[in-house]
């Protein structure tokens, strides 16, 4: 790891097209993340230093872990299943659990997470933005009954999935320019059903695009201000409590990691082939504890 100002760290040397979906595995003690367009899965282990990659077949968009060691990916195509990732060896085969019909040309899986209960949520978008299509939805899939159901349409770059730390609120956000926005629904964890949508944050009026998003054990909701080099934590009552500038203008997603969670790890995307930073994954201690990522239900 090599030290940055203001207490940042630089994890490894890689530098991702779309570095998305920091997963924190802690059993490993070890981060997961995709680089979008490189279709790559990478794993970075902080006590050695030690950076593993493993090639995919298609575009990741996002990731989450099995209860068998495994991961879920969400593609371009569907959702993948695939064995535990080992450093050093060829990545296990990817096996597709989940079919979706995309309702125009040129779309992928974008972000993604798991709910509190082990449901995956995940939604796509058409990878040309500048189309600003609204033909991007919003999945949950069921790994118990293979049920992949779309909950909400209309998006056009959906981002920013979080779930409240008892799980009762779901966020999700439109990070595309022509909508800006974040949502908060209330949500039924015995049945993975949202209602009640309510803007919780009009990210036209803070700096950067409202992309990847974690929150921590106060319940307080960070999101990723894409474009504007910086990333924001949000109270309870969508009230902004501070932001943190990163060494790129275009951090993609965060998570909490790290033996005691209070490591906030940093994506980014390339743009820049001239700034050694752009593309890069970075660690810093904002002073508050995250949440470990639940792994899909089976």
């Amino acid at each position: 790891m090599t030290s940055l100002a203001q207490g940042i760290e630089r994890i490894g040397e890689m530098r991702c097209g779309v570095g998305e979906s920091p997963v924190w595995h802690a059993a490993e003690a070890a981060l997961y993340w995709t680089d979008i367009p490189n279709r790559t899965l990478w794993r970075f282990d902080p006590a050695t230093g030690r950076a593993d990659h493993w090639a995919v077949p298609e575009m990741a968009g996002c990731m989450a872990m099995t209860a068998d060691g495994g991961w879920l990916l969400a593609m371009e195509t569907g959702l993948f299943r695939t064995a535990r990732l080992v450093p050093g060896q060829p990545a296990p085969a990817a096996t597709r659990v989940a079919t979706v019909a995309h309702s125009h040309a040129g779309m992928r899986f974008n972000d993604g997470r798991c709910d509190r209960q082990g449901r995956f949520w995940a939604g796509t978008m058409v990878m040309d933005m500048s189309l600003a299509a609204t033909d991007g939805k919003l999945y949950r899939f069921d790994a118990r009954t293979g049920a992949l159901d779309v909950i909400r349409d209309e998006l056009i770059t959906p981002n920013g999935l979080a779930f409240s730390p008892d799980g009762r609120t779901m966020y999700v956000s439109d990070s595309h320019p022509a909508r800006q926005a974040v949502w908060a629904y209330d949500y039924d964890t015995g049945t993975g059903t949202p209602s009640n949508p309510r803007l919780f944050i009009d990210m036209n009026t803070y700096p950067g695009r409202p992309d990847g998003a974690a929150v921590d054990e106060e319940g307080c909701y960070w999101i990723c201000g894409n474009d504007a080099g910086q990333v924001h934590r949000f109270t309870l009552d969508g009230r902004l409590d501070r932001s943190v500038a990163v060494p790129f203008a275009k951090p993609a997603m965060c998570a909490f990691g790290g033996a005691g969670l209070d490591t906030l790890y940093v994506t980014s995307i390339r743009t820049d082939d001239t700034d050694p930073l752009s593309g890069a994954v970075v660690a810093l201690r904002p002073g508050v504890r995250g949440i470990a990522e639940p792994v899909l239900r089976d």
